[in-house]
């Protein structure tokens, strides 16, 4: 499907969303596009866009804690007449306006990915020390809090908390730490008794003036690592609910050396990668997309 863009609206795009400004509210998009190894790929996936914009609604309603969302209801946003309100329908969300604050609040239940990769050379992640003698997935005795700069372009860069108090101030630096932990420990133990183990994940907060507001996504299959319970073994990497097949494909089949514009997706690929994010929302919300 192509993307649409409303004229006359100042539009930042990002790899995966578009955000537009409407003075003192910003609508965000989330389009059907994809991104791997920080390429945007030219194959779109089919409806990627509304799992994850009707998945964030979801926790914003589910986790209790103040939040940028005004509305996905594309009738009462404030567009611009002539824009087709059809095409923003399912994936769109009107939010607050806030100042935000340039970290990444990441935290890891399980030790997986690159913490892994640093675990084995060093015995931390991103600098915490864990105990010994843990494998790769397995869960860590208490979730932990590992921040890193917003880049624009490329990776994110990890940070100590130190770091991180440096640059937003500490009383603001302990206030995000302890949000973060305790939104994770609240998604996780619900993902769980819906068959699901969110292993890490990253939030995004803003400031509205002295309130600190939830903003962006939240505990989606871009911004989280999803496991199906049921297929738990820790001692190696685990399936997963989310891009998976799109790397695994990349990195095994293509051919591809990451630095050359990346090749198109097979039809296979894509539509394995669709089911499992629509899979992840059914799963998790117990009710069906709405397309």
């Amino acid at each position: 499907m192509a993307e649409y863009k409303i004229p006359g609206v100042s539009r930042k795009q990002g790899k995966v969303r578009d955000c537009y400004d409407f003075g003192d509210s910003l609508l965000l998009v989330s389009t059907d596009r994809i991104s791997a190894f920080d390429w945007i790929l030219p194959t779109p996936i089919p409806d990627k866009g509304k799992v994850l914009n009707q998945m964030a609604e979801f926790w914003f309603n589910m986790l209790g804690v103040p939040n940028h969302l005004l509305t996905t209801h594309v009738d009462t946003m404030p567009f611009p007449a002539g824009v087709d309100r059809s095409w923003f329908a399912g994936r769109s969300m009107l939010g607050k306006k806030c100042e935000v604050v340039p970290i990444e609040c990441v935290v890891r239940g399980y030790l997986s990915g690159s913490g892994w990769k640093e675990y084995q050379a060093n015995g931390t992640v991103c600098g915490v020390e864990l105990p010994r003698g843990l494998r790769e997935s397995d869960k860590l005795e208490q979730p932990i809090f590992t921040p890193s700069t917003k880049a624009v372009e490329g990776h994110d860069e990890n940070i100590s908390f130190t770091q991180m108090a440096e640059l937003v101030g500490l009383d603001i630096a302990e206030e995000l730490r302890d949000k973060s932990i305790r939104i994770f420990q609240k998604g996780a133990e619900y993902a769980l008794s819906r068959g699901i183990i969110i292993a890490d994940t990253k939030f995004e907060f803003g400031r509205l003036g002295s309130e600190i507001l939830l903003i962006d996504e939240v505990l989606t299959p871009d911004s989280s690592r999803f496991w199906p319970v049921d297929l738990y073994e820790p001692g190696h990497a685990q399936p997963s609910y989310d891009k998976q097949f799109v790397r695994d494909w990349l990195q095994n089949d293509a051919e591809w050396d990451k630095n050359s514009p990346p090749p198109v997706l097979p039809e296979v690929i894509v539509q394995k990668t669709r089911e499992k994010y629509i899979e992840a929302f059914i799963k998790l919300t117990g009710s069906p997309l709405k397309l």
